[in-house]
């Protein structure tokens, strides 16, 4: 039987990465007194993250950037 995650997680180096990205950027640094603010403090560091930082591996642009040229070049 063939798994969809096989391997260990430190197998995978991008996910390691982010990992340590989300530890030292959010984790390290709020002190969370309830789930739910958990969940909105880490939503909205995932939002910054996906929407409005520029990524290396995206030319430095931000992945909403990064979009919008790959549409605009398809067309």
């Amino acid at each position: 039987m063939c798994s969809l995650l096989a391997g260990k997680p430190v197998d995978n180096a991008f996910i390691e990465s982010f990992n340590g990205r989300l530890r030292d950027e959010c984790l390290n640094q709020n002190w969370f007194a309830s789930v739910a603010q958990a969940g909105r403090i880490i939503e909205a560091w995932r939002n910054e993250y996906n929407q409005e930082r520029p990524h290396s591996s995206l030319n430095n642009l931000t992945p909403a950037d990064f979009a919008r040229r790959q549409v605009q070049e398809a067309a």
